[in-house]
């Protein structure tokens, strides 16, 4: 187990999350308000995009709490899973016709955490 794999992966999935949930909120949220979707749609678009912020959060504090308590490092197969599933989600709809998410920090994020993580427990 090793402490500084998990603490580089807390932290990218941390700053991750801050980037995501502000900056992200303002951009995107902004211009879902402003579409001429339906209610429910821009509902629905907050929860998923809230979603991924939280989510970020988790990954963040699960992989924190194990650096310091590494006998619960089953905990981090989730987070890896989870997040490596989610980086070829990103690569799979990029190269499928919709190119717009391989420029976006999403693959390189959850791919990231999700090395740092394996890296740590392997």
């Amino acid at each position: 187990m090793d402490f500084w794999f998990l603490m580089a992966g807390a932290l990218l999935a941390f700053i991750g999350m801050l980037f995501h949930g502000i900056a992200g909120h303002i951009k995107y949220i902004g211009n879902v308000e402003e579409s001429d979707l339906a209610p429910l749609s821009k509902s629905l678009s907050w929860v998923s995009w809230h979603s991924f912020t939280i989510f970020l959060f988790v990954s963040a504090v699960s992989l924190a709490y194990v650096a310091y308590y590494p006998e619960f490092a089953f905990a981090t197969y989730p987070i890896i899973g989870v997040n490596f599933l989610g980086a070829l989600l990103f690569i799979a709809l990029g190269l499928g016709g919709h190119k717009a998410l391989l420029k976006m920090p999403g693959a390189y994020l959850m791919g990231g955490t999700a090395l740092l993580a394996w890296l740590a427990v392997s």
